[in-house]
C-alpha cells in the first residue's frame, strides 16, 4: 500500500472504481482489507455534512452529459444516494483512508441496503485531494474505470458526497450510482 501523507500541487488521488452487483456471486474482501486502499493522511476528526440538493443535481447533470452522448438514460439525483455517499466520504476522511470499504461495510451495495435502498446494481467512484466538485467530476469522466461506472446502462440513480479531513485541505469524495429492484 502506498502511504500518501502529502501530495504535490495539482495532484488528485483517484482510486479505482468499484462495481458491485446487488446479488452477484463476486466475493467481497472482509472489512478492513482493501489491497487498493490509499492512506492519504492521519485519522482524525473531519468536517462532514449532507450534499445540498442543487449540488447533487448539478453533479448528476455533468454525468448525464456524458451519458447523453452515448444515448443512455439520464441519472436522477437521489437524496438517499447522496446521504450514503456523504457518509462514506466522511468515514474515509475520519480514517484518512481512501477506500471502497467502509469502517463496517464491504462496499456501496451494503451501505445502500442499510439506507433502505435495495439495489440491483451499484457502483462507486471515490477520490481525495484539494479539489472542487467540478474538478472531481471532470477527473472521473476522464478516467476509464470511473467513466465506466458513469456509463453503466443499468444505473438510474445518483448521489455524491464529500467531507474534509482534519488538515482542512483534503477533500474526500464519493459518488454512488445504482438502480433499485
Amino acid at each position: 500500500m502506498t502511504n500518501w501523507t502529502g501530495y504535490g500541487r495539482g495532484s488528485l488521488m483517484i482510486l479505482g472504481a468499484a462495481l458491485l452487483a446487488g446479488c452477484a456471486a463476486t466475493p467481497q474482501a472482509p472489512v478492513g482489507h482493501d489491497p487498493h486502499a490509499v492512506q492519504v493522511g492521519p485519522p482524525g476528526p473531519a468536517q462532514c455534512g449532507v450534499t445540498a440538493p442543487d449540488r447533487n443535481a448539478m453533479a448528476a447533470q455533468v454525468s448525464n452529459r456524458a451519458r447523453a452522448r452515448a444515448g443512455l438514460t439520464p441519472l436522477r439525483a437521489d437524496a438517499r444516494l447522496a446521504r450514503v455517499a456523504a457518509r462514506h466520504a466522511c468515514d474515509m476522511a475520519q480514517r484518512g483512508r481512501m477506500t471502497h470499504l467502509g469502517s463496517t461495510t464491504t462496499g456501496p451495495a451494503v451501505r445502500l441496503k442499510q439506507a433502505g435502498y435495495q439495489p440491483t446494481v451499484s457502483a462507486e467512484n471515490i477520490a481525495a485531494g484539494p479539489f472542487s466538485l467540478p474538478r472531481v467530476l471532470s477527473e472521473w469522466t476522464a478516467s476509464p474505470g470511473h467513466h465506466a461506472n458513469i456509463m453503466l446502462p443499468q444505473v438510474r440513480d445518483f448521489g455524491v458526497g464529500q467531507a474534509t479531513s482534519q488538515d482542512g485541505r483534503t477533500t474526500y469524495w464519493a459518488a454512488v450510482y445504482a438502480a433499485p429492484r
